[in-house]
C-alpha cells in the first residue's frame, strides 16, 4: 500500500503521537503543494506564522522547510519568504528516484530498503488485479512467453530481462497512474536487483519460470491470497539473495584492500 503524506488532521494528534515534529510539518506542507493548494510561485507564510499554525517551534519549521528544499519543492532566499518552485508530482517522483540511486551508490545496504517498498507496491498491484473485472494483460503474457523461450534457449540474460518486464507489466496492467509512475522510476534499480540476485541462487531458470507462471494463473483464478503470498515470497527470496550478493561484494572488496594494503 502506498503511504500518503500527513494531512492537517494528522497534526491535531497529541504531540506524543506525532513523532518528529518537523517531519510532520514538512509532510503537510508537501501535501498542500502536491495537491495544488500551494502553487509554483506562491510564498509560504513566515516561519513564526507557520510555527503558530502547527504549535511547534520556529526551529522545527526551519528543519521542515529544509526537508522540502532538499526534495526540490521549495527554495529559500535570504531576506525573503520561502517560495514554492515545483508542484509536479511526476518531476517530484523523478527526483526521488535519482536520490534513491545516489544513495545506493554511497550505501549498497540502502537497496535492501527498496525491496521492502517493492514488496508493498507489488502486493497492492495483485490486490487490484484480483479484484473486480478480470484484467487484460497481453504484455504480461508476452513477458511470460519471452521467459519460456529463454528457458528453452538457456538464455540467462534474456530470461532476467523478461523477468523484470513481467513485474513491470503487472504494475501497468492495474491502470493506476501513480503506482505506474512510482514503479517506472524505480524500475531501473529493480532491474539491477534482479540481475544481481539471479546470479546467486542454485534455482534453475525452469523453476523460476514456473513461479511466475503460477502468479499469472493465480490472478486469473482470482486467488488473491495465493498470488500475494507467492509474490511476497519471491521478493523476500530476492532480498535474501541481495544480502548475500552484497556480503560477497564486501568480502571481496575487503580482501582486495588487505592485499593492496
Amino acid at each position: 500500500m502506498v503511504m500518503e503524506p500527513a494531512t492537517d488532521e494528522d497534526l491535531r494528534m497529541p504531540l506524543r503521537r506525532r513523532g518528529r515534529l518537523h517531519s510532520a510539518v514538512s509532510s503537510v506542507i508537501e501535501s498542500r503543494i502536491l495537491n495544488g493548494e500551494l502553487k509554483v510561485g506562491d510564498r509560504l507564510e513566515s516561519e513564526s506564522a507557520i510555527a503558530r499554525e502547527f504549535g511547534v517551534s520556529t526551529r522545527a519549521v526551519r528543519e521542515a522547510i529544509q526537508e522540502l528544499e532538499v526534495k526540490g519543492l521549495v527554495q529559500r532566499r535570504h531576506g525573503e519568504r520561502t517560495e514554492v518552485v515545483r508542484d509536479d508530482v511526476n518531476n517530484y517522483l523523478d527526483a526521488l528516484a535519482v536520490t534513491v540511486r545516489q544513495q545506493f551508490y554511497s550505501d549498497p545496504d540502502y537497496l535492501l530498503q527498496l525491496m521492502s517498498v517493492r514488496r508493498m507496491i507489488e502486493s497492492e498491484v495483485l490486490e487490484i488485479l484480483t479484484d473486480g473485472e478480470l484484467p487484460k494483460m497481453p504484455k504480461v503474457e508476452a513477458a511470460l512467453e519471452a521467459m519460456r523461450k529463454a528457458v528453452k534457449q538457456k538464455d540467462f540474460n534474456g530470461f532476467v530481462d523478461a523477468d523484470a518486464s513481467f513485474h513491470l507489466e503487472l504494475v501497468h496492467a492495474t491502470g493506476n497512474q501513480i503506482l505506474m509512475h512510482i514503479y517506472d522510476n524505480f524500475s531501473g534499480l529493480i532491474n539491477d536487483v534482479i540481475h544481481v540476485t539471479s546470479r546467486v541462487p542454485i534455482k534453475s531458470l525452469s523453476e523460476a519460470y514456473k513461479e511466475h507462471a503460477e502468479i499469472y494463473d493465480q490472478i486469473y483464478r482470482r486467488d488473491k491470497a495465493g498470488a500475494k503470498e507467492r509474490i511476497r515470497a519471491q521478493i523476500d527470496t530476492s532480498a535474501d539473495y541481495l544480502r548475500q550478493a552484497i556480503e560477497q561484494s564486501n568480502l571481496k572488496q575487503s580482501k582486495n584492500e588487505d592485499e593492496n594494503g
